[in-house]
C-alpha cells in the first residue's frame, strides 16, 4: 500500500492498494463499506479503482487512512468485511488502537505474555472468525483468552455473551476444553410466562435463546444438535448446577444479575480442574423481586482484586448493535443520573 502526501487546505489523501481482489472485499457491495465510513467520519471518498481520494478535515482523512489500512489487513487474513467491522475499526481508531491482531488466538492454559500495545485477539470458530469492535471488546477477548474467571459486565449489545461463547467454541474445537456448559438463572424479565409444557429442555430453551443463536452461528445447527447429543455442550438452569463440580469445561453463566447470593456463591464454588468460567451479567437489568440483593453486584466486590480473577466494565461506547442502541442505553443512564 501507498499513500500520498496531503494536498490542498481541506485535507485531502490519496490511498492506493496493491489486491484490486481484497481492496474490492474492503469496499463492499455497491461501495457500502465507503459509504458508512463517510458517514461515520465526515469525510468524502471518491473510489477510483485501486486507489481512493478522501477529503474532509485533516484529522478525519487521517483516521480513514487508519481504518481503510486495518480493513484492508482483516481482508489479506480472510475476512469478510461487513458494516460492523467498518464500525468497529473506526472506534478502534478513534481510541488510537489500530486493529493488529494475533496470530496466537487459541487460548492456552499456561500463562501467556501480555500481549502488544494496541494489538487485539481473533478467535477462530467453525464457521466465521470473530475479531473486537471496540476498545472493550479486546480488553474482553484478552482477559477471556489469559485468565481462569473473567466477569464481563455492562449493557446490551456490547458483545458479553457472544464473545464469550466465541472463546468457549475455539476451545471446544482444538480440545482445550472437553465440553461447553451454558447456564442461566430461569428469570422471568418482569413478565408472568405462566406454565410451559414439555419436557426440561422445552422448558428452558426460551431462557437460552441468545446462547443457541451464537451457537448457531459460529458451529452450525447440524454441528450443534450432534454435540448437545453427545454432551459436549450442555445448556441447563442454573438451579441444575448445584452438587456438581465442572471440570475440563468451559461455563459461562449468563444474565448473572438476575442471580441472588446464594446462587452466585454455589455456581463460583462448581469450578473444577482444567476449566474456565465467563460471568456475564447487566446490572442495570436485574429482574429479581425488590429488596433481593444481585449476587453480580456481590460478587463484583467481594471478588475485586483477587488474583486470577479479571473483570471487563464495558460502556455505551462499546455497543455494537444499531447506533441508536448506544443512544438509548445513554439516555437512560442520563435519566437515572438526574433521578432524585
Amino acid at each position: 500500500m501507498s499513500v500520498a502526501p496531503r494536498t490542498g487546505q481541506l485535507g485531502s489523501r490519496t490511498v492506493a492498494f496493491e489486491d484490486n481482489r481484497l481492496i474490492a472485499t474492503v469496499y463492499g457491495q455497491h461501495d457500502r463499506n465507503l459509504a458508512r465510513l463517510e458517514q461515520q467520519l465526515g469525510v468524502v471518498m471518491i473510489n477510483r479503482g485501486n486507489r481512493i481520494v478522501i477529503e474532509g478535515r485533516t484529522e478525519a482523512c487521517e483516521l480513514a487512512v487508519t481504518v481503510l489500512t486495518d480493513l484492508y489487513d482483516m481482508a489479506k487474513q480472510g475476512h469478510v468485511i461487513d458494516l460492523g467491522d467498518v464500525d468497529g475499526a473506526v472506534r478502534l481508531a478513534e481510541e488510537g488502537r489500530p486493529a493488529i491482531i494475533r496470530d496466537d488466538v487459541q487460548p492456552i492454559r499456561e500463562a501467556a505474555p501480555a500481549p502488544p500495545r494496541g494489538s487485539a485477539i481473533k478467535v477462530k470458530t467453525k464457521n466465521k472468525t470473530i475479531m473486537p469492535r471496540s476498545k472493550g471488546q479486546a480488553d474482553y477477548l484478552t482477559k477471556l483468552a489469559d485468565h481462569d474467571l473473567v466477569f464481563g459486565v455492562g449493557p446490551a449489545g456490547t458483545g458479553k455473551t457472544y464473545l464469550a461463547v466465541a472463546m468457549a467454541v475455539a476451545r471446544l474445537i482444538t480440545g482445550d476444553a472437553a465440553r461447553i456448559i451454558l447456564t442461566r438463572p430461569a428469570v422471568e424479565a418482569g413478565e408472568n410466562l405462566g406454565f410451559l409444557p414439555g419436557d426440561l429442555k422445552d422448558k428452558v430453551d426460551p431462557y437460552m435463546q441468545p446462547l443457541y443463536d451464537a451457537l448457531f452461528e459460529m458451529l452450525g445447527g447440524e454441528q450443534v444438535e450432534k454435540r448437545i447429543a453427545s454432551k459436549q455442550i450442555e445448556i441447563a438452569p442454573l438451579a441444575y448446577m448445584r452438587g456438581r463440580t465442572l471440570k475440563d469445561a468451559y461455563i459461562i453463566l449468563d444474565e448473572a444479575q438476575n442471580t441472588t447470593s446464594m446462587q452466585m456463591k454455589m455456581f463460583l464454588t462448581r469450578f473444577g480442574e482444567n476449566s474456565r468460567m465467563v460471568i456475564c451479567g447487566d446490572p442495570s437489568q436485574i429482574d429479581l423481586p425488590p429488596k433481593t440483593k444481585s449476587g453480580l453486584i456481590e460478587a463484583l466486590n467481594v471478588l475485586d482484586g483477587v488474583d486470577g480473577i479479571a473483570m471487563t466494565y464495558f460502556k455505551s461506547e462499546d455497543v455494537i448493535r444499531h447506533e441508536l442502541v448506544k443512544r438509548i442505553v445513554d439516555a437512560y443512564d442520563s435519566a437515572e443520573g438526574d433521578a432524585p
